[in-house]
């Protein structure tokens, strides 16, 4: 990512004594597709990957070489825009391109293309930054139906070039033109992330003619059996309809519902990365089942998937290698997570691990980039007040313990609040709810109780009787650093 873009996600505009080893504690949160609603519409499930745009920069496209500029007319009016959630453009053409919001201080890029009237509008661009498509407002607002009408157009006429050209390609290597033959292909190859249908069977051709490319056992974005995603209208329905229900199930704690639902989605439509994302979080929050969870991560990382996919992906999997002890990869999984797409999710255990590790200066930037982010999420605020007591603030780390007590979610944080205040009857009991009212299985229950042993807001209570017994489920954590491997 180029130093001049300040890639911050769209949520920027919206809203005593350390352990041997570090850790990756069980306050970070997770699940709900790896994106917790905050104070927007529980029922959002296809978010656009939209990035804001450094006043300085230039929009980068994406593997397609193309890019959808939005100018909107303010802040306020993003904020409520239907922008902002569409299955087909998260689907068709966000894992391929940039998504960039150009701010109102971008005035070069507002001069450039005539976005200075006060009037809302979209672009699709390609690499070299030539207009080609434009998306105008009715009566005002700018549409996402039209947004979308825009780049189907756009990809529609893209298509059918992609087919003429295998065609041609196929003809040529029939009547014995090799060459002419493989160039055709390599175009189309080049296009796999749009295409990935016809770039599988140019590449199997490319092979045939002795001019292979790619990877065949890395063919898993254009050639494993799962096809493109289904963009029909009954698709989309289908698959809003189900992840809508999911999401609404696990934020009720409907744990078998959501479950059933997620799957369904995956189901019906096995193509769908955003579909995958919130079966493959549920698994590695809600039932701690990680061998599916990494199966899954791992399937969206291996074809083209929208960023928020992506970064909910690298997170995840950052999370159970650090918990397994592979902390330098772990690290190393967030910072790819963040390059992708920031999340609040990732920057709270970014601030989990450099606290386990002592770096309290380290983890509270991180904790300040969450609030960033989602500075109206009271999960967000909940976990930034567990730093408070470190900072001499124990006064407002006690008021938001005791105005947020019900928050059944936040149980964890809430006793690590307790606990760093001296409370250890308080902090017991929110463990204990944490563990046997928020949490339903025991695969879960293992990891969240090694990671309080291992958790330096628990630190006075470490070596507990109580506490000991409270975690005790810690012994049998099969995936933890702590067993012999």
């Amino acid at each position: 990512m180029r130093r001049s873009i300040a890639a911050f996600a769209l949520l920027a505009i919206l809203s005593p004594s350390s352990p041997v080893a570090a850790t990756c504690g069980g306050g970070g949160g997770g699940g709900m597709g790896g994106i917790s609603p905050g104070g927007m519409d529980e029922a959002e499930v296809y978010r656009v990957p939209w990035k804001v745009l450094d006043h300085e920069a230039m929009p980068t496209p994406g593997p397609s070489e193309l890019a959808v500029l939005w100018f909107p007319v303010s802040r306020e009016a993003a904020r409520s825009s239907q922008l902002l959630e569409s299955r087909y453009l998260t689907v068709s053409i966000a894992p391929c391109s940039g998504f960039w919001i150009v701010p109102s201080d971008a005035t070069a890029l507002r001069v450039r293309y005539g976005a200075v009237d006060g009037n809302e509008l979209a672009l699709l661009v390609n690499a070299d930054g030539v207009e080609l498509a434009r998306a105008l407002p009715e009566k005002g607002q700018l549409r996402v139906n039209v947004l979308e009408k825009m780049v189907r157009g756009d990809l529609d006429k893209r298509r059918e070039v992609a087919e003429a050209r295998l065609a041609e390609a196929q003809a040529k290597e029939k009547n014995g033109e090799a060459e002419a033959a493989a160039g055709l292909y390599q175009e189309l190859y080049a296009q796999r992330c749009l295409f990935p249908g016809a770039a599988r069977k140019a590449q199997k051709a490319l092979k045939k003619l002795g001019k292979p490319v790619g990877d065949e056992n890395a063919a898993a974005g254009f050639g494993d059996g799962l096809g493109e995603p289904d963009l029909s209208s009954a698709k989309s329905a289908e698959m809003l309809g189900l992840l809508q229900a999911g999401l609404r199930a696990e934020l009720e704690l409907r744990i078998d519902d959501a479950r059933s639902a997620y799957e369904r989605a995956h189901v019906a439509d096995p193509a769908d990365a955003v579909a995958t994302r919130f079966l493959a979080e549920f698994h590695r929050h809600q039932t701690g089942d990680w061998v599916l969870a990494r199966q899954l991560f791992a399937e969206i990382l291996a074809r083209p998937a929208d960023a928020i996919s992506r970064a909910v992906a690298l997170h995840g999997l950052g999370k159970m290698t650090i918990h397994a002890g592979g902390f330098a990869r772990g690290v190393a999984m967030f910072e790819q997570s963040i390059a992708e797409y920031p999340l609040p999710l990732t920057y709270r255990n970014l601030a989990v691990y450099w606290s386990s590790e002592s770096q309290l200066d380290k983890a509270w930037g991180f904790v300040e980039k969450a609030l960033a982010l989602a500075p109206d999420d009271l999960y967000n605020r909940i976990f930034a007040a567990t730093y408070f007591v470190g900072q001499g603030k124990s006064a407002a780390a006690e008021r938001m313990a005791r105005e947020n007590g019900s928050v059944l979610e936040a149980s964890y944080n809430l006793a690590a609040i307790w606990a760093q205040l001296g409370r250890k009857e308080k902090a017991l009991e929110l463990l204990t709810r944490h563990f046997y009212q928020y949490e339903r299985f025991d695969a879960v229950r293992t990891r969240e109780m090694q990671e309080a042993r291992d958790d330096i807001a628990f630190a006075r209570y470490h070596k507990d009787a109580e506490f000991v017994a409270l975690t005790q489920l810690a012994a049998q954590d099969s995936d933890s650093y702590h067993q012999a491997k």
